[in-house]
């Protein structure tokens, strides 16, 4: 099922975006040149859960996935789906036994999955997150930017301008790794959290000197190079993937997700901590009663809202616009 490259003609297709936390099904009618998503599922599996650097993913992940596929498999079976695309990213590229889970759910399912490289998850995603951004009628027309995609095991900062990317970095930087190593506690302690937020702050801190500041010469002034002004390199701040979603939901106090709530919806700073110094106050079985909360996520969207402050506050914006739009 599924094939390493689509030709779109008019129909139903399937897209799974495998994660290192969550699988993601969307099933999508073709017409007109425009999709109209039909199923959208997601199952939390924390494939890169005891991910190790010796082993690479572990067998207990690998099989939680494998059963999470066959759900989709049997999803997609009753949507006469002209075709599949299924994409792998950041804990398979880097395993050591990627073939033989690539395999195994090929064997199971007959779902090809394909590994696309950061380079292409960031050119993909970049094109789903910008085309929900309410900018007049055109989201092509979406002024210099940084994406932010808080993942499992890596988190990408996107600059992109006019629908198209001009720089992407991936962070080993992901949710289930900083939870894994840093809280032990139930619930965190203050030396645990503050020992991830180092950890945050390091990496956006070398992630800043990576993209560096823009400069542009003083007008008239072309030939005196040394009238150089520096200026921001991106005037808006855009949050993606289920981390952000999940803030925007809470923030909202949804009862039920509707994406329509969430795409364009303006998370404050303010928010964000308010959030995150509730959720590290209370125990997991406390986290668990948190409408909008999803099942899975309660452990993982502490590390992941203090990725989002720290990026905020490094980058000096007090506002982030939520997509929930994709890779997928």
């Amino acid at each position: 099922m599924g094939s390493g490259k689509i030709l779109m003609i008019k129909g139903n297709y399937a897209s799974i975006d495998i994660g290192t936390n969550t699988l993601r099904l969307l099933i999508a009618q073709l017409d007109g040149g425009k999709l109209k998503p039909l199923i959208v599922k997601r199952i939390i599996t924390r494939l890169g859960g005891d991910f190790t650097e010796d082993v690479g993913i572990a067998e207990t992940s690998v099989e939680r996935t494998a059963d999470a596929l066959k759900i989709f498999t049997n999803i997609i079976k009753g949507h006469d789906v002209k075709d599949v695309f299924a994409t792998a990213t950041s804990v398979v590229r880097r395993a050591r036994n990627r073939d033989r889970f690539i395999q195994r759910v090929f064997d199971e399912t007959g779902i090809k999955v394909n590994v696309i490289s950061g380079d292409e998850e960031a050119k993909l995603s970049t094109l789903g997150v910008l085309s929900v951004i309410g900018m007049g009628t055109d989201f092509k027309s979406v002024p210099r930017c940084l994406v932010i995609d808080i993942g499992g095991g890596s988190t990408e900062f996107i600059l992109a301008e006019n629908s198209k990317m001009l720089g992407s970095w991936s962070m080993e930087m992901g949710v289930v790794h900083l939870t894994e190593n840093y809280l032990k506690s139930d619930p965190p302690a203050k030396n645990e959290l503050k020992a991830m937020e180092d950890e945050i702050n390091g990496v956006i801190s070398n992630l800043k000197g990576k993209i560096g500041t823009a400069t542009i010469l003083c007008a008239g002034d072309t030939d005196n190079i040394s009238k150089m002004v520096a200026v921001p390199i991106f005037t808006l701040l855009i949050g993606t993937a289920a981390t952000i979603s999940t803030l925007a939901a809470i923030d909202q106090n949804l009862e039920t997700y509707h994406p329509e709530k969430i795409n364009n919806y303006t998370l404050t700073y303010n928010a964000v901590k308010k959030i995150y110094n509730y959720l590290t106050a209370i125990t997991l079985e406390e986290r668990q009663k948190v409408l909008s909360l999803e099942k899975g996520r309660e452990d993982l969207i502490i590390p992941g809202a203090a990725i989002v402050l720290k990026a905020m506050e490094h980058f000096g914006f007090a506002n982030m616009i939520v997509s929930d739009a994709g890779l997928l």
